[in-house]
């Protein structure tokens, strides 16, 4: 083990991954342990803490081989100060979580969202590349995002920039969303709409045959993927429409920023070509020729370990 690690925790609302990782991003441990969501998840900075250090311990090292300790967590917060407004996974709300950890651990802490902070570790040690600029999505249960400019993560005004997910695709009579609004991307191309849509096809088209029907009630998006591959035409016709409005939106996002690389992850990216070859030729279809050409999609790299190399990257850069 290195003499100086950097500690990473990425906070979930069923797990919390832990690192320490080299100052290139290479993982030196990791492990996790389940979030303790009892009283709101009041006792997750101590929980937290004493795993970290417990386990430092059994590498030789003590607080003062830590450079400092990034932290990836869902919600609305405050990156400046650590302050979580709003998790709902989680049940925080206005909750201090960098003073408590810091307090917990004695190290020096910085707190990003985790999308930010899993966009931050495919620029740095995944499919981004390094690039300077790169735009990430994450497929997931929810549509995540995280934009990248000049090797650093855009949080924007309000600490809101990256919110892919919730970029209105479906302007009347959309689903309703997670957010409160309607029509949301993250209704179409999130592993729960897409199995939403395959329902909804199931129900309004009768007369087509296909093999989803034995499989309802228990649908899932890679159920789906799989039945387009076999050219089931009901599938095939929710992947063409689910891959159609992912390329469009990406191709909006790029024709405003720019970027080198955009990295698809989550769940849902395990499809492989299956969503990446319909994904590349809306994405083509629809933005600026110039940007297209120069602008290559890709599928995340470092799946769960994301998160953990995005908080190392927060460390080395910004403690």
């Amino acid at each position: 083990m290195e003499s100086t690690v950097l500690a990473a925790a990425d906070i979930g609302g069923t797990s919390i991954k832990l690192g320490l990782l080299s100052g290139t991003g290479d993982i030196l441990d990791k492990w996790e342990l389940p979030t303790d969501l009892a009283n709101n998840g009041e006792a997750i900075p101590e929980q937290l803490a004493h795993s970290l250090l417990d386990r430092l311990k059994r590498n030789g090292l003590g607080k003062e081989n830590v450079r400092g300790l990034g932290v990836g967590c869902p919600g609305f917060m405050d990156m400046d100060h650590g302050f979580v407004h709003q998790a709902v996974n989680i049940g925080w709300r206005d909750f201090p979580l960098k003073e408590r950890l810091e307090k917990a651990t004695g190290l020096s802490v910085i707190v990003d969202n985790d999308a930010n902070v899993a966009a931050l570790g495919e620029m740095w040690k995944g499919a981004g590349n390094d690039e300077s600029d790169c735009l990430c999505i994450t497929l997931g249960t929810g549509v995540g995002g995280g934009v990248i400019i000049n090797n650093d993560i855009v949080h924007g005004t309000s600490g809101l920039a990256g919110e892919i997910g919730h970029v209105t695709v479906i302007r009347v009579g959309g689903a309703r969303c997670n957010c409160g609004r309607q029509g949301c991307l993250e209704t179409v191309c999130s592993a729960t709409g897409i199995v939403r849509l395959a329902e909804e096809a199931l129900e309004t088209s009768p007369s087509i045959t296909s093999s989803l029907r034995t499989l309802q009630g228990t649908l899932t998006a890679k159920a789906i993927f799989d039945a387009a591959k076999e050219d089931d035409a009901l599938a095939k016709q929710v992947v063409d429409f689910v891959t159609a409005e992912l390329g469009h939106v990406l191709a909006q996002f790029a024709n405003v920023l720019n970027p080198k690389v955009i990295v698809i992850g989550g769940g849902v990216s395990k499809a492989g070509d299956a969503l990446l070859r319909p994904v590349r030729q809306a994405f083509t279809n629809a933005a600026l020729p110039l940007i297209a050409e120069s602008c290559r999609i890709e599928e995340a790299l470092l799946g769960n370990d994301a998160g953990i190399v995005g908080c190392a990257w927060l460390v080395n850069e910004k403690v």
